[in-house]
């Protein structure tokens, strides 16, 4: 498993979880089986309390499941949003990472 530690952090996850990689497993792919982009891009052309609230928590799960630099992309949009800062580049780079650590996971699974 050739896994790049600094966008999914498995042996931090794992720590965390009390080194189970099959429960680790299990909720990364209840993690991957949602849809976080599309209804945050929404909330972000509609509603910033929803958007706010939606990225705080795909920070926290990130955070949650060791995917570094996904909760670290989410903590600087939620901080773009919160301030009222243009968010655009901040969405499109949370984007990118969101992709790029899916098909990090999808190594794993």
């Amino acid at each position: 498993m050739d896994i790049n530690h600094e966008i999914v952090d498995v042996p931090d996850a794992l720590k965390r979880i009390g080194g189970s990689m099959d429960l680790y497993k299990r909720l990364l792919a209840q993690f991957t089986g949602g849809d976080h982009i599309d209804p945050l891009e929404e909330a972000l052309s509609t509603s910033s309390e929803e958007a706010s609230h939606q990225i705080h928590t795909l920070k926290g799960v990130a955070a949650n499941l060791s995917l570094k630099k996904l909760s670290t992309a989410a903590s600087e949009l939620e901080h773009k949003i919160k301030n009222g800062l243009d968010h655009s580049d901040a969405f499109a780079e949370l984007k990118h990472i969101y992709y790029e650590t899916s098909q990090e996971i999808a190594k794993i699974s």
